[in-house]
This record gives C-alpha cells, structure tokens and sequence, in this order.
C-alpha cells in the first residue's frame, strides 16, 4: 500500500526466463500480424483480379 500513497507504481523485476518467454511471445505475435497482412493483401489481389491491370492512373 506505500507504494500507492506516494504515487509511484511497483516494478516488476523480471527474470531471464521471463524476458525470454515475452520476446518469444511478442516475436510470434509480430509474425501473426504479419501473416496476417499478408493473406489480407493477397486476398484483395486475388479479389480484383486481372482487371486491377487494366485501371486508369
């Protein structure tokens, strides 16, 4: 409850096994978005078609 009363926020010390496991966490959900991405972009691709060639700039 000190913490609190002085307005600082408790910090978590975390250990080499737990940054590990976060990196490994935030790394498969950084190529989850990116899957992600990319099957949406492709999709659109297909989506369009061959027509999306032939549009005037």
């Amino acid at each position: 409850m000190s913490a609190m009363a002085d307005n600082k926020p408790e910090l978590v010390e975390l250990t080499d096994t737990q940054r590990k496991a976060q990196r490994r966490r935030s790394i498969a959900i950084a190529l989850a978005l990116v899957a992600f991405i990319v099957v949406i972009y492709v999709l659109t691709i297909v989506r369009m078609g061959p027509a999306i060639l032939e549009r005037a700039l």
